[in-house]
C-alpha cells in the first residue's frame, strides 16, 4: 500500500483536501491527522472492519480500547448511552481540548472500539484539522495515536510515516502538534471521577470543576481488558533503551555508560541542549526529541527525571512507561 501524504494549513485546512480524507474514512480507510495532543490514526468508529484495520496497522492488542473523537458534544449520543452530570461539567469546561471521558457505551459502538467492555472513551479535539475532518466525515472517528503499538507517539507527520508508512491510506500533514503528549483520561461512570491517564489537564484543574478526583495507580497486564488506552506498563517507548536518572547523577551515569562501551544520549533539564523547565513546554518537545535520539544510533538514552509535582504528572507517567522493560 502506498501511503498518501497531503499537506494542509494547520489553521485553515483546504476543504477539498479534508473532503478527500473524509471520503477515505467513510469508505473504511485509515487516515492519520493532527490533533492538539499527538497525531491520531482515524477510522469510522461505527465500522468494525475499519477499526480492526487500526489494530492491524499498529500491531495493537485487542484488549487495548481506542478513543472515539467527535466534532462537538452534540454528537455524544452517537456513542454514549449515558452522559452523567460530571461528564457534562468537565466537557463544558475543557471541550474542545485534551480531555477524554470514559462513559457507558451505546450498543451501536463495536466491541473492537471498546475491547468488548461496557464503556467507551470519547473526546472532542481542539485542532482545526481534526475538527474539519470530523465534520466532513460525518461519523465518530476512532483514533489512537498514529504509531506502532508501545512505540513513541508521533507529533509530526514524518513520525507517522516512519512508523506506519505503507500500512495506512493517507496522512494529513498539519505540522507539529502543539500539546505533544496524549490527552488526560477520566472515568466518569462512578460516583467520583477517576483519573486513568494524566495529561496536560491536571488533577488540580479537574478538581476545580468536579471536586475530588481519584487517581488510578493500576497498570494493565497484556491479558487484561482496559477501560481506556494508556494503561499498559510499557508504552510511549523509543526503540533505544531509556533510563530515568537523578539530575545529580546524570554525569556519572553518562561516564559509566561510556566506560562500558555504550553510546549514550542525554535529555537533561539543565545545561546544553536542556529540555524546557516548564512542564507544558517540556511535553510539547518530549516525543520529538526522543524521536531524534532514537534515530541517532545510540545504545542508551539517559533522561533527567523532572520534579515529582502535580504539574509534571503527565510527563512523569510517559517517561516511566517509556523506561519500563515489560
Amino acid at each position: 500500500m502506498n501511503t498518501e501524504l497531503l499537506k494542509v494549513d494547520p489553521n485553515a485546512p483546504d476543504p477539498a483536501i479534508v473532503a478527500r480524507a473524509a471520503g477515505r474514512v467513510r469508505a473504511g480507510g485509515l487516515v492519520a491527522f493532527p490533533t492538539e495532543t499527538v497525531y491520531g490514526l482515524g477510522a469510522n468508529a461505527l465500522d468494525p472492519a475499519a477499526v480492526r484495520r487500526i489494530f492491524a496497522a499498529k500491531g495493537r492488542p485487542s484488549s487495548n480500547p481506542v478513543i472515539v473523537h467527535v466534532a462537538d458534544p452534540a454528537q455524544i449520543g452517537n456513542v454514549a448511552a449515558d452522559w452523567p452530570a460530571t461528564a457534562a461539567r468537565l466537557a463544558g469546561r475543557f471541550w474542545p481540548g485534551p480531555l477524554t471521558l470514559v462513559v457507558a457505551r451505546q450498543p451501536d459502538v463495536p466491541d473492537e472500539v471498546t475491547a468488548g467492555g461496557p464503556t467507551v472513551a470519547v473526546r472532542c479535539p481542539d485542532h482545526p484539522v481534526a475538527q474539519a475532518l470530523l465534520r466532513a466525515a460525518g461519523v465518530p472517528v476512532a483514533a489512537p495515536s498514529a504509531n506502532r503499538s508501545t512505540e513513541l507517539s508521533p507529533t509530526r507527520a514524518e513520525h507517522v510515516m516512519k512508523g506506519l508508512g505503507g500500512r495506512i491510506d493517507l496522512i494529513l500533514d498539519g505540522g507539529p502538534c502543539r500539546g505533544g503528549i496524549e490527552s488526560t483520561v477520566v472515568d466518569v461512570t462512578g460516583p467520583v471521577a477517576r483519573l486513568l491517564r494524566p495529561g496536560l489537564i491536571t488533577v488540580p484543574m479537574l478538581e476545580e470543576v468536579v471536586g475530588k478526583v481519584e487517581a488510578s495507580r493500576e497498570r494493565q497486564r497484556p491479558e487484561e481488558v482496559a477501560r481506556s488506552p494508556g494503561q499498559m506498563a510499557k508504552h510511549y517507548s523509543p526503540r533505544t533503551k531509556l533510563r530515568l536518572v537523578d539530575g545529580r547523577d546524570i554525569v556519572d551515569d553518562l561516564l559509566e555508560a561510556s566506560a562500558g562501551g555504550f553510546k549514550a544520549g542525554l535529555l537533561p533539564l539543565h545545561g546544553a541542549n536542556a529540555m524546557p523547565g516548564d512542564p507544558v513546554a517540556y511535553a510539547a518537545e518530549l516525543y520529538h526529541r526522543l524521536h531524534e535520539l532514537d534515530e541517532a544510533g545510540l545504545d542508551l538514552i539517559l533522561v533527567e527525571q523532572p520534579p515529582d509535582t502535580p504539574e509534571w504528572a503527565a510527563v512523569l507517567d510517559r517517561l516511566a512507561r517509556a523506561a519500563a522493560t515489560a
